[in-house]
């Protein structure tokens, strides 16, 4: 299951790569405990929950070098350590192992939404669902609904494993959506770079959407011009065309008569910025694309929640989506930052899949 971090910038991704697997594995308890009882650890208990054989000592260096980091802090005088904000996210992004939701949970769920929608406006069954969650999670139940999507004022990829990259979506209104989503295993990293900028340039105040359909039209168009210039180059005998599919390419011959037809010259150095156009607008539209599908269920922890900027809370909240998969809403549970992160995740993804199938009739 995707997640995501309100801001990768913030999600200790430095702290990732200077722990070891001993700090990983003492960080991680330590959060264990905090997610479990609230209370601080100390390092003898840590010594004797580990399962690695570690002096209270050795464990308390540790606990230093995760302090330095800014994932823990002593909440008090004594020597029991908790995690920051910033280690919940780390936490949250690296670590937390997520399980999956039983038969009987999905068919709960599933039960419970579908009788809530019987007889009831939508906004009515939405807030039945948004109840079922807070009873299920003992959690407060929240739902936003939309009947567009977010006009964006700033779009980013951002590279995270050979497959998979981050959509950051600013919106106009200041709120941050990060889809994680997959991109062919041999797109360059400029490629990610030159699709952030070519879309800033125009993504301001407008929907995704309305971006991608722009594209897709003036690539219509450079696409048209492609072809009339390379037909002229064909058709005078200075040129062939060759290739399979996307691979087409323009294979020139007759160079010397080239330079003798100044036109000719131009229109090849035209071509050329075309071929260049075009592999940059489908790489666009192709990461367009894959961002307004992006699926997963998006975690924010405390100051990082700007809609609910409650101190010591977290939300975890997921999109519903229509039949044209575009995103109407979005629902979720806002909770203590100790909330059972792995239990209320799924819960919350499968609860937004059922209402979205509801939207769409199903």
């Amino acid at each position: 299951m995707d997640k995501f971090s309100q801001d990768p910038a913030a999600s200790g991704g430095g702290a990732l790569a200077s722990l070891n697997l001993r700090s990983r594995g003492i960080f991680k308890q330590i959060v264990d405990t905090y997610l479990a009882s609230g209370d601080p650890v100390g390092s003898r208990q840590l010594s004797r929950l580990l399962p690695m054989t570690l002096s209270p000592a050795s464990v308390r260096n540790v606990m230093q070098d995760l302090e330095e980091l800014g994932l823990v802090y002593a909440p008090h005088t004594s020597a029991g350590r908790i995690p920051t904000e910033l280690g919940l996210r780390f936490f949250v992004d690296a670590l937390l192992e997520i399980g999956d939701l039983g038969v009987e949970e999905r068919g709960r769920i599933e039960s419970q939404v579908k009788a809530a929608s019987r007889g009831q406006t939508m906004e009515g069954a939405l807030a039945e669902a948004t109840s079922l969650l807070s009873g299920l999670t003992r959690g407060a139940g929240v739902v936003v609904t939309t009947k567009d999507n977010a006009r964006l004022k700033h779009i980013e990829f951002v590279r995270l494993e050979p497959e998979r990259a981050l959509a950051v979506l600013v919106g106009e209104d200041g709120s941050v959506e990060n889809r994680v989503v997959q991109i062919p295993q041999n797109l360059p990293a400029s490629a990610l770079i030159e699709a952030s900028n070519f879309l800033n340039a125009r993504i301001r105040g407008r929907t995704l959407a309305d971006v991608r359909a722009d594209i897709e039209a003036a690539r219509g168009h450079a696409q048209a011009e492609l072809n009339e210039l390379t037909a002229r180059l064909v058709d005078a005998g200075l040129a062939s065309w060759a290739g399979l599919g996307e691979t087409a390419q323009l294979i020139v011959r007759g160079q010397a008569n080239l330079l003798e037809d100044l036109r000719a010259v131009e229109d090849l150095e035209r071509i050329r910025l075309l071929f260049a156009d075009l592999e940059t607008k489908k790489d666009v539209i192709d990461l367009l694309a894959r961002a307004e599908r992006g699926e997963g269920v998006r975690i924010f922890i405390g100051s990082e929640n700007k809609l609910f900027s409650l101190s010591g809370s977290s939300m975890i909240a997921a999109p519903f989506r229509d039949s044209q998969q575009r995103i109407v809403g979005v629902l979720g549970v806002i909770g203590p930052t100790r909330i059972n992160y792995a239990r209320i995740v799924p819960m919350v993804d499968y609860t937004a899949k059922v209402v979205g199938k509801m939207m769409r009739g199903g």
